[in-house]
């Protein structure tokens, strides 16, 4: 019997740490979890992840700011690594993987609702003010070396304001997060030439439609009439701009759900198959061998 519901899952705050944690008396070490805003060094916490930390969303906003060692994440069908003095934000049902963390990271991880900030500027607003926390744009943001001790600085008084159990503390923490998403937006990449490109327009349309439908379209030219654009036109500008073609990335996508389904669900082989879209189970196999090196069944089986 199918098992319903299961897809990528979407966590809230409370609910991060039972995902991301395998060691119980850490999480219970850590500061009490809060939708509205949560800050901690990532030192703090870092050797009791569980990497890689399957794809999954939350519905926060949240992001990590390395200051010594190296990391590696997703935000949707891209991936990212991360070296010292960077950002990486990750706007909230955005999906998401991190991938490793090298023993020697140091940083911040914070994650925030936009509530905490619409009364200064309103969601959409702030959307468009800081390009970064917009679910298309590049999510990394490199600070330079001459710049690093006013960013701490500002990270320190956030955490202490968190820390602190005073009367009126998250408007502190409101004040200061802002002030750092001001100096950040300096070094920042521009959208405007990314917005005046139709190919990269579609292409993340394409993918936003991937992540939105992928249970229910299986074909590219379907992808293709939800954008009303011809299935070539959506190749050309998949093409352009990826170097991937579009049934490349649809595959991905499959090949993504596929692994949540094998590690977070109990739905046989058979069910998995048909849920993405492949009705024959050996078929399943092969396209999942052929991307992974591994049988669905030896893929599960991994600790």
């Amino acid at each position: 019997m199918e098992e319903k519901g299961v897809e990528i899952p979407t966590l809230n705050a409370f609910e991060i740490r039972n995902f991301f944690f395998k060691d119980s008396e850490q999480k219970n070490s850590l500061h009490p979890p809060s939708n509205f805003f949560y800050i901690s060094r990532i030192e703090n916490f870092k050797d009791s992840m569980k990497f890689p930390l399957l794809p999954h969303r939350k519905t926060v906003f949240d992001f990590e700011f390395i200051t010594h060692g190296s990391t590696a994440r997703s935000k949707g069908l891209d991936n990212y690594a991360l070296g010292e003095n960077t950002f990486f934000f990750l706007p909230a049902y955005q999906i998401s993987t991190h991938e490793k963390m090298s023993e020697d990271s140091k940083g911040f991880y914070c994650h925030f609702e936009l509530d905490l900030l619409q009364h200064s500027l309103g969601h959409r607003a702030i959307v468009q003010e800081f390009s970064f926390l917009n679910f298309a744009s590049n999510p990394m943001l490199v600070v330079p070396q001459e710049n690093l001790q006013d960013i701490l600085n500002i990270l320190f008084r956030i955490e202490k304001e968190f820390l602190n159990n005073h009367k009126g503390k998250f408007e502190v923490i409101k004040m200061n997060l802002l002030c750092l998403f001001v100096e950040l937006k300096r070094f920042a990449e521009p959208d405007l030439i990314q917005h005046k490109n139709a190919a990269l327009r579609i292409t993340q349309q394409y993918k936003n439609a991937l992540i939105q439908f992928i249970y229910e379209k299986t074909l590219v030219s379907e992808y293709a009439d939800l954008l009303s654009i011809s299935p070539n036109h959506l190749q050309k500008c998949v093409k352009s701009i990826t170097g991937k073609s579009a049934h490349t990335l649809l595959d991905e996508m499959v090949l993504l759900e596929s692994k949540v389904l094998l590690k977070q669900s109990t739905l046989s082989i058979s069910d998995i198959a048909f849920k993405i879209g492949k009705q024959d189970p050996s078929d399943f196999a092969r396209f999942f061998k052929n991307k992974t090196g591994f049988t669905p069944t030896e893929y599960r089986g991994l600790v």
